[in-house]
């Protein structure tokens, strides 16, 4: 079967920096859904039209992958909003209740990248945001969607924060898949 849209093709990769250092490896497949919100336009661009077996070898610079790194999506915010527990990493929805900084997209998924005794550094970029990628991608198999994915534009529960289009959000843990 041909990939085109809309379809579910089961894919292994490996994803390193402009410089080739690897920073991400699926080896075992894993499904995304073609021609919804699963995988990048350029990912999808090299798969169409071809079938299971094919292998594309991509260079994604950041307006192609995760966008550029945008500072104004970074902010403080005072420490007594978070839990006690607070650390580098974790991640929240939008931000807490009482929080000062005006105009940061409330939608937007922002990972803890500092915890000081009086703030707290937030950053709702990507975490791949402003990094070129080398992206070596395998289709293992590819299927029809069902009518529930269809209507979804995804196979679900994406284990895929790192392929999606840039939302805003950042995924929710440090593992990429």
């Amino acid at each position: 079967m041909n990939i085109n849209a809309p379809c579910v093709v089961s894919l292994t990769w490996t994803l390193a920096d402009g410089q080739g250092q690897t920073i991400d490896e699926l080896a075992a497949p894993v499904e995304f859904f073609f021609g919804g919100e699963d995988l990048l336009p350029k990912v999808e661009e090299a798969l169409a039209g071809h079938e299971a077996g094919h292998e594309a070898w991509l260079h994604l610079e950041p307006e192609h992958a995760f966008g550029d790194y945008k500072p104004e999506l970074v902010c403080f915010e005072a420490r007594n909003l978070f839990p006690e527990q607070v650390e580098p990493g974790m991640a929240f929805e939008g931000l807490p209740e009482g929080s000062v900084t005006t105009d940061m997209p409330p939608d937007t998924v922002y990972m803890v990248t500092e915890v000081y005794p009086e703030h707290v550094v937030l950053d709702g970029n990507h975490p791949l945001a402003g990094i070129a990628l080398q992206l070596h991608i395998k289709v293992r198999d590819v299927r029809e969607a069902t009518e529930e994915e269809i209507e979804a534009g995804s196979v679900g529960d994406s284990v895929l924060a790192l392929m999606a289009p840039p939302t805003g959000g950042a995924p929710r843990d440090e593992t990429l898949h």
